[in-house]
């Protein structure tokens, strides 16, 4: 008679198995694309901030831009392997 509380010995065919603490890609994507999404609203503000300032730091102002750019270009690319688009 097998215990209640004994783990299946199978697992079902479309249930991926992972080690303890152990991510799927997906979920690995996932986790990344709302670290890039944080990071891209976080230089929003920052750049917001920039031009509340008035300040003549032209430079940062544009490599700010150039990193948020870059954010977009990241979370576009993973959001389309996560998400592709269906042609019917």
């Amino acid at each position: 008679m097998e215990n209640a509380y004994d783990p299946p010995t199978t697992m079902p065919d479309d249930m991926p198995i992972h080690a303890p603490g152990e991510m799927s890609h997906e979920e690995v994507l996932r986790v990344k694309l709302e670290v890039l999404k944080c990071e891209h609203r976080d230089l929003d503000g920052a750049i917001e901030a920039l031009h509340e300032r008035n300040t003549s730091d032209r430079f940062t102002l544009q490599r700010l831009k150039k990193r948020k750019l870059a954010l977009k270009d990241e979370i576009g690319r993973i959001e389309d392997q996560l998400y592709p688009d269906i042609i019917a």
